[in-house]
């Protein structure tokens, strides 16, 4: 199975700028982690070349090729396993999903339908734009929630927990809680392994911790909120998708927001998620080349690798790029290109790698070579 980059990835930049799409969080898992789940089956990777060196070369043969942006059903699921040789489902935005021995190298997803004798027209939704993640995540959460656990026993809750809805809450293997709050009435509650809940949070779902991720005292968290593995939390925090190894550790409110890898929230940073007038949010988005609706509750948006000094204001409807410093005085920019320093600076680019590995040391990890051949792509796309 192999699941492709469409032509719109772009609308989901700065996340998939330094990833492909199937490697998004929503719920407790990614996009990739959720096909492996109901198939079963090993899921290869299809994206962008500059990207490519990032995954497993995809293996001669035949393959099912899924559109990573689709939104699975299970109907969705039950059409995708019976397809036959050369049989695709297809809209009018073009390929869902088709079984072809196509090699990789040759696959185009421009025309990615004409390795294809028999088309079936099917209606499905597709991941769009970034904001849609934080939308749609107590769904995924829900979903799933379900399939994680299905036939699973939980780790038992200590006694000092103040607990609401036990039978809707899961604890992996090596989780560390006393003296909290967890209300699981109005959605489940993941807690993923070796993951710590500091004395004093309070935690209403849906709501996932990831593996080794922490919450620290007294954290306020409400749904439907994920943390992927290896984040911390702190201070309160609302319908936020955290992909993983990135810290919001203190007091401040993070909410409505999606934030990438390796990012950094200062202590008494906030986020405005909502006009003063009640309307709509315009955001900026890198693929439209233009401001797009994004409903009337939006935060941040935030790339890979980026920071944001103690006490910052950010604006409703923000989006920070890949690998920014970001510090200033007032309230911040809407919109802070990749590789910024400060607000009007642009980062040097072999301190930006070595500021990425300073905060990498921190969790025991490295920047790998791939990956800063990932940056530098980046970095010289803004120069051309």
């Amino acid at each position: 199975m192999v699941l492709f980059d469409n032509n719109n990835r772009k609308q989901l930049f700065p996340l998939t700028a330094t990833r492909a799409i199937a490697g998004l969080r929503m719920g407790i898992l990614t996009i990739k982690e959720r096909w492996e789940e109901l198939t079963d089956e090993e899921v290869y990777i299809h994206t962008a070349p500059y990207l490519m060196p990032l995954y497993e070369p995809i293996p001669a043969g035949e393959h099912i090729w899924i559109d990573s942006a689709v939104i699975i059903t299970d109907e969705l699921l039950a059409l995708i396993k019976d397809l036959k040789p050369n049989q695709a489902l297809a809209d009018a935005q073009g390929l869902i999903a088709g079984r072809s021995a196509e090699a990789a190298t040759t696959f185009d997803v421009n025309n990615a339908l004409q390795w294809f004798k028999e088309t079936i027209q099917f209606y499905v939704r597709r991941l769009e734009y970034p904001h849609q993640l934080f939308q749609m995540n107590d769904t995924f959460i829900q979903s799933d929630y379900k399939l994680v656990t299905v036939n699973r026993t939980s780790q038992p809750i200590s006694a000092t927990n103040n607990i609401i809805n036990p039978s809707n809450i899961f604890l992996e293997q090596g989780v560390s809680m006393e003296y909290c709050t967890l209300n699981a009435s109005a959605g489940p509650i993941y807690i993923g392994t070796n993951a710590t809940l500091m004395e004093g949070c309070l935690v209403r779902g849906s709501f996932v911790l990831g593996n080794n991720s922490c919450l620290k005292m007294g954290s306020k968290i409400y749904g439907a909120t994920t943390f992927g593995p290896n984040c911390m939390g702190g201070g309160e925090i609302k319908n936020m998708v955290m992909q993983g190894n990135s810290n919001k550790a203190h007091d401040g409110y993070l909410g409505d927001s999606v934030i990438g890898e390796w990012c950094n929230f200062g202590a008494g940073t906030s986020n405005s998620n909502v006009k003063n007038t009640g309307g709509n949010v315009q955001q900026w988005n890198e693929g439209a080349n233009d401001f797009i609706d994004a409903g009337q509750k939006c935060g941040l948006i935030m790339g890979d690798y980026s920071r944001v000094a103690i006490n910052s204001r950010i604006n409703t409807g923000s989006v920070i790029g890949v690998s920014c410093n970001v510090f200033g005085t007032g309230l911040l920019p809407k919109v802070i290109k990749d590789f910024s320093w400060g607000l009007t600076d642009k980062y040097i680019f072999e301190k930006a790698v070595t500021d990425i590995n300073n905060w990498k040391k921190m969790k025991h990890q490295h920047l790998s070579q791939e990956k800063i051949e990932v940056l530098r792509y980046i970095f010289d796309a803004i120069e051309k």
